[in-house]
């Protein structure tokens, strides 16, 4: 298969910028309509979501925009130093999204039902439940069938893209400098032998992404979902290079060595554990690296450093049915991070997201 030439080799930088800036834009566009109008629909067919969350003020909204901008700007920069491609930048699953939009609508009258009837635990007779954890076993975002469907993992990248107005793949494209810069750890050894992990791989994204910056690394990801590997094996297959290695497993207990892996990236699985699972992950995490080795964690933004959004934390486990999302707003990640012997822990925040980067001491 071809690879996708530089676009950087024919348009000058500001016609490139320009375009990025009118495709984020957009897709915000595109994202807030959506969320508009399936809301009217769902106030009036479902009235008792009215009242349960409240709104967000002015100020909450222009600085939300705010934010947005400057992981806009953020996402760009990186482009240029050289993080990553720029045509990673214009990166979409337009395939997907001509093909399983239509999907989306078809699912909310099932998404609405859940919420009326207060239904989180419902999945059909053929899903096969046996063996995962009790604390999977939820339809997170009231999604039919939880994680667990080919329907569900055809449609959350869609799903996920409009919830964040367009940005859930800008937010997720963080986590790559400073995997990148954690690996300069490791300049002895050949680009070939660089072994990176992504924990709760889902539907390949971030992987995808992990390819795109560092081309020649050997790329493993896990994730508990049969149908969402399978997603992720179909969007991987497309792209050049050596084929990410895809392991069904949980998190908390992977079959991996000690001290096999010289990076471990993990996006937006940890709002959706309980504590204790938090911790265990975070254990396993810190076992598979070696001495020396960078974890990147990306997740939901917390109440201690984003009290401006307090109101979309409080909306969001209502809206979406995220049974941890409470307990992990207000838990401490770096604590965790120190308690499994992590050192050099930081963190970072863009738009809606929390990073974490912490090293394993040689």
């Amino acid at each position: 298969m071809q690879s996708t030439p530089n676009i950087n080799q024919f348009i000058p930088d500001t016609f490139t910028k320009l375009a990025y800036q009118g495709l984020q834009e957009s897709k915000k566009i595109f994202s807030v309509a959506h969320k508009t109008i399936s809301n009217r629909i769902a106030d009036i067919i479902v009235p008792e979501r009215n009242g349960k969350t409240k709104p967000l003020s002015p100020a909450t909204l222009a600085k939300l925009q705010e934010q947005a901008k400057i992981l806009q700007e953020t996402d760009w920069q990186d482009a240029q130093v050289g993080v990553y491609p720029s045509e990673l930048l214009f990166d979409n699953f337009w395939g997907d999204f001509f093909r399983y939009y239509p999907e989306v609508w078809l699912d909310l009258p099932k998404i609405w039902s859940k919420f009326q009837n207060k239904e989180y635990q419902k999945f059909d007779p053929e899903i096969d439940r046996e063996g995962y954890p009790s604390y999977y076993l939820q339809n997170f975002h009231y999604q039919t069938n939880g994680y667990l469907s080919d329907l569900s993992a055809n449609l959350y990248d869609l799903q996920v893209e409009i919830l964040f107005n367009g940005s859930a793949d800008a937010m997720r494209r963080r986590i790559l400098k400073p995997l990148k810069q954690g690996l300069q750890a490791f300049l002895d050894i050949p680009a070939s032998q660089i072994r990176v992990l992504d924990v709760a791989c889902g539907t390949g994204r971030t992987l995808k992404m992990i390819r795109s910056a560092l081309s020649k690394a050997s790329l493993f990801g896990t994730d508990l979902s049969p149908a969402y590997l399978r997603k992720a094996n179909e969007l991987l297959s497309e792209i050049p290079g050596e084929l990410p290695q895809l392991l069904q497993g949980n998190g908390e207990n992977l079959p991996y060595t000690d001290n096999y892996f010289h990076g471990i990236t993990s996006v937006f699985l940890f709002h959706e554990l309980p504590p204790n699972a938090r911790q265990q992950v975070i254990e396993e995490c810190y076992r598979m690296l070696q001495p020396g080795g960078t974890l990147v964690i990306c997740d939901s933004m917390q109440v201690s450093d984003s009290p401006d959004f307090q109101t979309i934390m409080d909306n969001f486990p209502i809206m979406y049915h995220e049974p941890y999302y409470k307990h992990y707003t207000t838990d401490n990640i770096e604590e965790r991070l120190s308690q499994a012997r992590f050192v050099d822990i930081r963190t970072k925040n863009h738009f809606v997201s929390k990073y974490w980067i912490a090293r394993k001491d040689k």
